[in-house]
């Protein structure tokens, strides 16, 4: 695991989704991840997409349990709104103009927050209607069972709609860099504006490898699951109570 780290430190970020805490010892990744109650390549497929952006394995992903899955999502969302937007939000208050230009720190400031509001947003409705109902469709399969409520909703809401509501956060994001980048005059701590981009673009990146991760591999995987409960329920092979 600490020769994976040197390979390429940014991993670091990853490996923090998994809340694996470093002082590892000379443990190989196997070891760490089962020491973590993760699945070993499970994780060597999150690393091996972060760390090359022409490696995506989706039909290995998508061979994982859906509760892996969601358990990084879920991570990452929190890594995001604990780590990366404080970092931005802190590097935008640093920011020092001349007074001509003093209501730039402010535009900035404000088109950051609403981004974030955005984000937020956006994460509510995944973790409380999304990503309960995908975990409501796996206890049904794997348990034969599954609450009269839980199938009268599937009837009104599916995989399929959130596919069509999911909305590209990445979008405004590409906004900021572009006010920061082509119209607004520099600050008096220039070095401030390029530790801002360098975040914002890093963050970016990040955003389209969770996109993917979604659209590509829960939004398939969970179709399958419908299709799978669909044929169960014709044959009497899950429970409705």
């Amino acid at each position: 695991m600490a020769e994976l780290i040197h390979q390429n430190f940014e991993v670091l970020t990853v490996i923090r989704r998994f809340d694996i805490e470093l002082g590892f010892g000379e443990k190989t990744i196997e070891e760490v991840c089962i020491n973590n109650k993760i699945n070993p390549d499970f994780f060597l497929e999150i690393i091996n997409s972060f760390n090359d952006e022409d490696y995506f394995s989706q039909s290995n992903l998508q061979a994982h349990d859906v509760e892996d899955i969601l358990f990084y999502l879920k991570n990452t969302h929190r890594f995001y709104l604990t780590k990366k937007f404080p970092e931005i939000e802190q590097l935008i208050h640093e920011l020092e103009f001349s007074e001509n230009n003093s209501q730039n720190k402010q535009l900035l400031e404000n088109f950051f927050n609403e981004y974030k509001e955005e984000f937020i947003n956006h994460v509510q409705r995944e973790e409380e209607r999304i990503y309960p109902y995908i975990t409501d469709l796996d206890k049904a399969l794997k348990s034969k069972k599954a609450c009269i409520n839980f199938h009268e909703n599937m009837k009104k809401y599916t995989i399929s709609n959130y596919q069509q509501e999911h909305e590209d956060v990445e979008e405004k994001l590409y906004d900021l860099k572009n006010i920061i980048i082509k119209y607004l005059p520099s600050p008096l701590n220039t070095d401030g504006y390029n530790s801002i981009l360098i975040k914002l673009f890093k963050l970016e990146n990040d955003l389209n490898e969770h996109s993917r991760i979604e659209e590509k591999v829960i939004v398939p995987k969970v179709l399958e699951m419908e299709k799978a409960y669909h044929t169960a329920v014709l044959a009497n092979q899950i429970e409705i109570a």
